[in-house]
């Protein structure tokens, strides 16, 4: 079938090179639509029967090696707005969260907790990402989206159902547009914040290396609020540490040995490799400490060509 679009559309693309962890398979069809109508009549278009995988930065995600039979979407430069309305911050779906934070500062409103979270907008908002004790749904007013079938709305974050680490929206519903709401700082004092936070990530993990941020989620169901009173049992890190795995290798894959919460590729890992290594590290929990460790990483695609 031929599609005519404004975006970039490619056969059989290789995948391993959008991912941060740089593993994983072709995809039958990726396309980055030039605009929102491109979007929309892109989907239209496409066959009911073929199954769509919208794809932010890659930052929290392992594409097994088989590839993914379907078509990915990736929001590119037509979709990283960043405009201001009073109080409120409108940010485009594959806008960084880390850029969109840093704008917010310069105008003077707090969305500091984003700083440090790895990826955009749309993944944020799908993930209900968080720290320090702050998440999206906390800022979240409104979001803009596209049905599978290409038909354009909005929903009121009350429309939403956010969980620790989730939200309800259906997983071919791609995000274009967020609103937030925020409070009032000095901008000097906001940099000053997301600066002590960036060396303190830089000090406890492995930012140096090739990882998708947190494996695995927190049994205790909330993210470390960053304060010296946090209590650690329930962690992931706590766990993994605990049940001794902490440095732990399969072929090119291995558990950070700065934050065992972490998944690096050494150099030369495959999806396998690393999602075998987690197994690993989930079972070894489980006969230690009896509690079943979540998948944070999200996996998508085939296992083999």
């Amino acid at each position: 079938m031929v599609f005519d679009t404004r975006g970039s559309l490619i056969k059989n693309k290789d995948l391993s090179q959008i991912t941060w962890l740089r593993v994983g398979g072709p995809a039958d069809l990726f396309f980055m639509p030039a605009d929102i109508q491109d979007l929309i009549d892109f989907l239209k278009m496409l066959p009911n029967d073929v199954d769509i995988f919208p794809i932010g930065v890659g930052s929290n995600l392992i594409i097994r090696d088989g590839g993914i039979r379907g078509t990915v979407i990736r929001l590119g430069k037509g979709f990283k707005n960043i405009s201001f309305e009073n109080n409120k911050i409108i940010a485009g779906a594959s806008a960084l969260d880390a850029h969109v934070a840093s704008r917010a500062a310069d105008n003077g409103l707090d969305l500091t907790f984003l700083r440090t979270i790895p990826g955009s907008i749309g993944g944020a908002i799908k993930m209900n990402a968080g720290c320090y004790g702050s998440y999206v749904e906390d800022v979240l007013i409104s979001a803009k989206l596209v049905t599978r079938s290409g038909e354009l709305f909005e929903l009121s974050s009350k429309d939403i159902k956010f969980s620790y680490r989730e939200c309800d929206l259906p997983q071919d519903c791609i995000i274009l547009e967020a609103t937030f709401n925020a409070n009032i700082g000095d901008p000097s004092a906001l940099h000053l914040k997301m600066q002590n936070q960036l060396a303190k990530r830089d000090e406890t993990q492995p930012t140096k290396e090739r990882t998708a941020g947190s494996t695995f989620r927190n049994p205790s169901g909330f993210s470390s609020t960053g304060e010296i009173d946090d209590l650690h049992d329930l962690t992931a890190w706590k766990l993994i540490d605990d049940a001794g795995m902490r440095g732990a290798t399969h072929g090119g894959a291995k558990i950070s040995d700065k934050h065992s919460n972490f998944l690096i590729n050494t150099g030369n890992a495959t999806a396998d490799d690393l999602e075998s290594l987690g197994e690993q590290v989930r079972k070894s929990v489980f006969q230690k400490s009896k509690v079943k460790l979540q998948w944070e990483v999200i996996r998508i695609g085939e296992t083999n060509l």
